[in-house]
């Protein structure tokens, strides 16, 4: 077996300011030196495996998915803050409630909660000052936040709750990233009580839960929301999931959801006003559909290029831009070794640019997912992951981020303000900044 390239820890740490602000450089750096796959020494004993080769993450992903499972930084790092879910669980604890859950994000099931998205979109949107220039990254996290909520719980009375959900949701990631980018400070973390802080704050998010899902019970009225849903959701044996794990679900629901979601939407609404002839081209096609009536999921299927748009967008920026994995038996891929438990960081912002792949990777070309091409790149394409472990809710963002998108085109012309968009990885790939200038139409 060839051994792996390394990177040492002394060039980790001299480069470690470069990696806590922005790791992404620092990593393609030594994908060019090194070739496809490495390792990375990160402390005494540990080291993790980087790779950006569409053949092995495909594997690891897919073909050859039961040699792997959910890494340590979501099932211990992770769930500390938001329970043993869909996101942080393996083995049959997972396979339990995926089954469980898989239902209520149907799309016949998301059918029934078109209009409810609709209507919060529409309401977050109508906050956008006409004519002036905003910074809409701020918007889209309150919007796909709210549309998580209302997705969920059905209720408009409850603002105040889900500030302080958003807010608790918002500072425990920063933590996170803080832990996993410095994880020699990790003792100094716990010793100071910064973690205990931060578990705290996810003790009152919790609450808050515990709160909203007791006044669902004692209402006793089935809404059809996702609330409705999970409630029904039984184990084999007939019962109801315990309302802590129904937390552990919500709460992972809200933390993947509306993150993710607005990440991605910043990011594609800066690339339309960037290049007015694609804008156009989706305005017109979002202008065809008759919106005075109830949105249906048949007008959804008429805005394929707006959906085109958005595929691109996250192509070029995925929210996921890495997919942890552990290995749980040994493997191999090109004559390389993957030892059993190891931890393994498939590079998807890579392979989403990797030009031995895509024709100019780095140029904003929706059609390239047109019904006739999309499915070359299904080898290389995992906005949402893939395998079983693929986002259980991608259809739920795909039909947010259309009626977002057109509901934008609809009422004003987007403008940049600025030539290019800063990135901030965190737990997904966030922009820094996207002002945009919001000329009516």
């Amino acid at each position: 077996m060839k051994k792996l390239p390394l990177v040492s820890r002394s060039h980790v740490f001299k480069n470690r300011k470069q990696i806590l602000k922005n790791p992404i450089p620092f990593h393609h750096d030594n994908f060019n030196r090194l070739g496809d796959i490495f390792e990375v020494a990160v402390g005494v004993k540990q080291r993790i495996v980087f790779t950006r080769h569409a053949k092995f993450i495909k594997q690891v992903l897919q073909t050859g998915q039961k040699n792997y499972q959910k890494s340590s930084l979501q099932t211990v790092d992770l769930a500390k803050y938001i329970g043993k879910g869909l996101l942080t669980a393996n083995g049959d604890h997972w396979r339990t409630h995926r089954r469980m859950i898989q239902p209520a994000f149907h799309k016949k099931k998301l059918r029934g909660l078109l209009q409810i998205m609709h209507n919060a979109i529409k309401g977050e949107l109508s906050k956008i000052k006409p004519g002036e220039i905003q910074d809409i990254y701020p918007l889209m996290g309150d919007l796909a936040f709210q549309v998580v909520a209302t997705s969920l719980f059905s209720r408009d009375d409850i603002q105040e709750q889900m500030s302080d959900l958003k807010e608790i949701t918002e500072a425990n990631q920063r933590m996170l990233i803080q832990e996993m980018r410095q994880p020699y400070l990790n003792w100094w973390y716990s010793l100071s009580g910064k973690i205990n802080k931060h578990i705290k704050l996810s003790l009152k998010a919790r609450a808050i839960l515990s709160k909203i899902i007791s006044e669902r019970v004692a209402e006793n009225i089935e809404k059809d929301d996702l609330m409705d849903m999970l409630l029904k959701a039984t184990y084999e044996d007939g019962s109801g999931m315990p309302e802590e794990q129904l937390i552990d679900e919500i709460l992972i629901l809200f933390a993947a959801g509306h993150e993710t979601t607005a990440n991605a939407l910043g990011f594609i609404l800066f690339l339309l006003a960037k290049h007015p002839e694609i804008q156009e081209k989706a305005f017109l096609e979002v202008n065809a559909i008759d919106w005075t009536k109830d949105v249906e999921m048949e007008s959804l299927r008429e805005l394929a290029y707006v959906k085109q748009c958005i595929e691109e967008g996250m192509r070029l920026y995925p929210p996921a831009y890495y997919i942890d994995r552990e290995s749980i038996a040994k493997d191999e891929i090109d004559g390389y070794e993957i030892r059993e438990n190891t931890m393994l960081l498939l590079a998807i912002y890579e392979l989403h640019r990797d030009a031995r792949f895509w024709e100019n990777p780095n140029t904003f070309k929706p059609e390239r997912f047109d019904g006739a091409h999309k499915k070359d790149y299904s080898d290389y394409y995992f906005p949402f992951g893939a395998g079983p472990r693929m986002c259980i809710g991608n259809n739920f963002a795909m039909q947010e981020m259309i009626l977002t998108v057109a509901e934008l085109l609809r009422s004003y012309k987007l403008k940049p303000v600025a030539g290019d968009i800063e990135i901030n990885p965190l737990i997904s790939l966030k922009p820094v900044a996207v002002k945009l200038h919001f000329i009516p139409r």
